[in-house]
């Protein structure tokens, strides 16, 4: 796999002192977390905005609260893979190093990444949507009351759901890393989901040298300075052992 690299991504990642990363549904996949709308039938039949909009929310807020205790169960069996360990590493070995993730499972933090940004919330943690409180402990069973905050509103999963923007502080943090960046990678994303997918872009507008690995091209795949076709858990550990030895930590 070594033939994968070219000297030029090896001796950019060496040296960089700003690593700025982007990672998609693809790198969770490797985990045992699907990246579809999971494969029983009942969720089969469902449109996404049923189960992933405020709409849906408001008007059944028990099926919404079904589906996401279905998924935090899924993600509460699964571990962090070698790519989720591999960028904890090299978070570890550059000045600046930050993590932009689509992701909402938790595992990079889990992993032992610290300087983790949320683009579309966490599915482990709740909020109220009504005051926007975080509330702790919220434990829901099928048949059971969808719960609620001390001040009356629906208690709801931390994620960021259709029609709804970005975190605002979370969304900036990430752009700004990016065009301060030396090398940025894109991981496991199809480079397709809006605005996160503009950060490789702004990164290599603002002169770093882009990195996509990912199983099958994108429409950022054209763009980059290098792609590298594999799953992040295959990889990261080759590219990672020719690096690291050259990076000043």
């Amino acid at each position: 796999m070594n033939n994968l690299f070219s000297d030029t991504t090896i001796k950019k990642l060496a040296t960089a002192k700003r690593i700025g990363v982007l990672t998609g549904a693809g790198i969770s996949a490797e985990s045992g977390i699907p990246t579809f709308r999971g494969q029983d039938g009942l969720w089969q039949q469902l449109k996404p905005e049923e189960l992933a909009s405020v709409d849906g929310f408001m008007k059944n807020p028990r099926l919404v609260w079904q589906w996401y205790e279905y998924r935090r169960e899924i993600i509460q069996h699964v571990k962090p893979n070698t790519g989720h360990f591999i960028l904890a590493d090299m978070e570890k070995c550059y000045p600046v190093f930050s993590l932009s993730t689509q992701n909402v499972d938790g595992l990079h933090f889990r992993a032992g990444s610290k300087n983790v940004l949320e683009l579309h919330g966490n599915i482990l943690v709740n909020r109220c949507h009504t005051c926007n409180k975080y509330i702790a402990d919220v434990h829901f069973q099928n048949g059971s009351t969808p719960p609620r905050c001390d001040c009356g509103g629906l208690i709801r999963p931390g994620v960021v759901w259709f029609g709804e923007t970005l975190p605002e502080e979370v969304l900036e943090r990430s752009f700004t890393l990016a065009c301060e960046a030396d090398v940025y990678l894109s991981i496991g994303t199809s480079a397709q989901v809006y605005p996160a997918a503009m950060l490789p872009r702004e990164a290599q507008q603002h002169g770093a040298y882009i990195i996509e690995i990912n199983p099958e091209r994108t429409p950022l795949s054209t763009a980059v300075d290098e792609f590298i076709p594999g799953k992040s858990g295959e990889v990261l550990p080759v590219l990672w052992n020719l690096v690291k030895p050259f990076v000043k930590v």
